[in-house]
């Protein structure tokens, strides 16, 4: 197909399209690791896609001893590359994979990738709800997309608020967030005036002991203006349980986060909508027309070819069963989600989407009760 646009229209317009080719990138038991979690995609400048994950060592659970690991492809996920090891906290986690392009530093001309991420002990996400054990934000950057990697910078006092004295002097901040997490998946950096350049990284966290539904919860972004020399957070989104979140930049400069409920009032997603990218948040509601059964979704803009401002977004269509994995479209800004096409009617979870060079939809998702990590792309 010829565009984007094109393999739009090819991939959701017509019901009798079966144009998808699959290769699996991750799998159970490969590489002396039992599970791989959380995938995330980015291409980069060169046209490389740059495949992210969880590699879990000794148990399919989200604590323990956790590692990033990467692979990458040259033919557009036709063939992957041997798995390489890009972030670790030694024999404890390292998870929650959330790269992004800076591609405005004029000191880096083939562009800057950032790798975010965060680090724990052994202990698991009830414990750190607890105050027994925190999660710390870090990130590594590489500017040979992706072979090799700069030394990891801590970010946990610009980005989060812990109440952890004990771990660092400067943990003793009076909200006590607690469990945190980046997105995950793929962030994002705005290209529209006045925010052009910005790196936006969607969030959440849980703030002092833990509450029933979840409701110690909330998500929030934070982000650079800087190329990663200062940080700023967002104000939280005002809805108790809100939980992992995907953001896109909006025609207008503003960004649109799509978020988790994690407290079940509602068996949907949660759509906070911000003007000023992230400064304030001015409409945050239910979308109805996205059902969620308590799961991560991935959301991505671009521009087609007849210059329209177009949001993608994958997550499991099913109000409790994490199956029915669905790409939507939307024209308006996430208003409405007219057109939709299954890409796994069958057992699924995580997802994360991707633009490839040659135009073509990507998306790195989890399969068939979390044995495998697969990509499929729209075939030409």
């Amino acid at each position: 197909m010829a565009n984007i646009y094109g393999a739009l229209v090819a991939l959701l317009l017509f019901s009798g399209f079966t144009g998808w080719a699959q290769t699996t990138v991750f799998a159970n038991g490969d590489d002396g690791y039992l599970c791989y979690r959380i995938p995330a995609i980015v291409k980069a400048p060169n046209g490389d896609l740059l495949a992210f994950c969880e590699a879990r060592k000794q148990s399919c659970a989200d604590h323990g001893n956790v590692k990033i690991v990467l692979k990458r492809s040259r033919d557009n996920g036709a063939t992957w590359s041997a798995l390489q090891i890009v972030a670790e906290n030694d024999s404890f986690q390292a998870g929650n994979p959330a790269p992004v392009y800076d591609l405005t530093d004029k000191k880096h001309k083939k562009g800057r990738l950032f790798l975010f991420y965060n680090t724990g002990t052994l202990a698991s996400e009830q414990a750190v709800r607890e105050g027994k054990a925190m999660r710390e934000i870090w990130y590594k950057t590489s500017t040979d997309y992706g072979k090799t990697w700069s030394k990891p910078v801590n970010i946990t006092r610009f980005v989060s608020k812990p109440n952890h004295p004990a771990v660092d002097s400067a943990y003793r901040f009076k909200e006590d967030w607690r469990s945190y997490a980046n997105t995950p998946g793929h962030a994002l950096q705005l290209t529209k005036r006045p925010h052009r350049g910005r790196l936006f990284i969607p969030a959440n966290h849980s703030e002092g002991p833990p509450k029933a539904q979840a409701r110690d919860y909330f998500a929030h972004g934070f982000y650079s203006d800087d190329h990663g020399k200062t940080w700023a957070i967002t104000p939280s989104i005002p809805y108790p349980g809100s939980n992992e979140s995907t953001a896109a930049e909006l025609s207008n400069g503003g960004i649109l986060m799509n978020i988790r409920n994690q407290s079940g009032d509602h068996k949907n997603r949660i759509l906070a909508f911000s003007k000023n990218a992230g400064a304030t948040w001015d409409t945050i509601y239910n979308e109805l027309q996205l059902p969620d059964p308590v799961c991560q979704g991935s959301m991505l803009q671009f521009t087609n070819s007849k210059g329209q401002h177009v949001l993608l977004f994958s997550n499991l269509n099913h109000t409790s069963q994490r199956e029915n994995l669905t790409l939507r479209i939307s024209y308006d800004d996430g208003k409405t989600w007219p057109i939709s096409r299954v890409i796994c009617a069958s057992s699924a979870a995580y997802s994360d989407l991707v633009i490839q060079q040659n135009k073509q939809i990507g998306i790195l998702y989890e399969k068939d009760n979390y044995t495998k990590i697969v990509y499929e792309n729209s075939e030409e």
